[in-house]
């Protein structure tokens, strides 16, 4: 059992993935919840635990950051791009918080966001805290893993990440983002315009690159609907034969014409065989595969919980996977 005292941490956002992080903190005595923070004004002056499927606690949600309340951190599960989550970071940082966060674009964000990056990273860097953004994917099995796999390799010519996954057993929002249920027309719509789609295969691509020291000179994101091809059921929808029952992601990234970085991302409803699989063409050459996969759900709440201690040991400013202490589960 770990014998350091316990993190004070701020929880902003008590959307789906927020309660599951709480429901997650609460079970852990290596870090405190001391505020949930939500703008949703039906959520104000609600009782966490049971807005949570809990027991009553008297933990009531509130609209606004209580700076007179012990915190250390900043857990920051919001929005998934940069743009809005921009000025919640920087609020946070202007109260002196440390920041965690779920925000997917935040993971490496000099290629796409330089300005933002570039604002967040001086307001950190003065102010004394550390800021970062992570989760299960990106953060970890698409990037930091194969990352970290390469360090015993004396050559690597290629990397390719496979995750497929049963999205019947991932949380309603999520089932919705990869566009399942949908008609194909209606998948090929919200491709179009932007709104479905896995976010973060471009930053674990850059953020791969970068360690490896290769320069990018384009990259590339496909995106295909999975058709069911027969009716299957889950708790939240039944998809018949001939719709959308998951999305179908592939990032490559490429560096003087050869292809160098191949992500391919797979989730959908009633998918057949779940595994996460990385392999590195090189010396030696290295595939290993996590059976059944990982769950995002739960990994997501854990590493997040997890990063916090690693976040205040950080030195200050936008940090990556690759700046910070190694993120590892803390005894309980």
């Amino acid at each position: 059992m770990s014998s350091a005292l316990p993190i004070h941490a701020v929880l902003l956002g008590a959307g789906p993935l927020g309660i599951n992080i709480y429901r997650h903190a609460i079970n852990r005595n290596d870090i405190n919840i001391t505020q949930v923070v939500d703008i949703d004004a039906a959520l104000k002056g609600r009782d966490m635990g049971e807005y949570s499927g809990l027991e009553l606690t008297g933990f009531l949600i509130s609209d606004s950051l209580d700076g007179s309340k012990v915190a250390d951190v900043a857990i920051l599960a919001t929005v998934s791009d940069l743009p809005r989550i921009g000025p919640q970071i920087l609020a946070l940082i202007e109260a002196g918080l440390s920041v965690v966060s779920t925000c997917e674009e935040l993971f490496y964000s000099w290629e796409s966001s330089r300005e933002w990056s570039e604002k967040i990273d001086k307001a950190a860097r003065d102010k004394g805290v550390a800021i970062l953004g992570t989760g299960v994917n990106p953060g970890f099995l698409m990037d930091s893993l194969p990352a970290m796999l390469t360090g015993v390799c004396n050559q690597v010519d290629k990397i390719e990440v496979r995750r497929y996954q049963d999205a019947q057993f991932r949380r309603i929002p999520f089932q919705k983002k990869i566009g399942a249920g949908l008609s194909f027309d209606e998948f090929e719509r919200r491709k179009n315009d932007g709104t479905l789609r896995h976010v973060g295969l471009s930053e674990s691509m850059h953020f791969l690159a970068r360690q490896l020291g290769w320069t990018l000179e384009k990259t590339e994101d496909r995106i295909e609907p999975v058709i069911a091809d027969r009716t299957i059921s889950s708790e939240a929808l039944t998809i018949h034969s001939g719709y959308v029952a998951g999305v179908r992601q592939t990032g490559i990234g490429w560096v003087n014409g050869e292809e160098k970085i191949k992500l391919s991302f797979q989730a959908s409803v009633g998918e057949p065989d779940s595994y996460d699989e990385i392999e590195i063409f090189g010396t030696p050459h290295i595939r290993s595969r996590i059976m059944k996969g990982v769950h995002g759900d739960i990994a997501t709440c854990a590493i997040i919980l997890n990063a916090c201690r690693s976040i205040l040991k950080a030195s200050p400013g936008l940090r990556t996977m690759a700046d910070i202490p190694m993120i590892s589960s803390v005894g309980t």
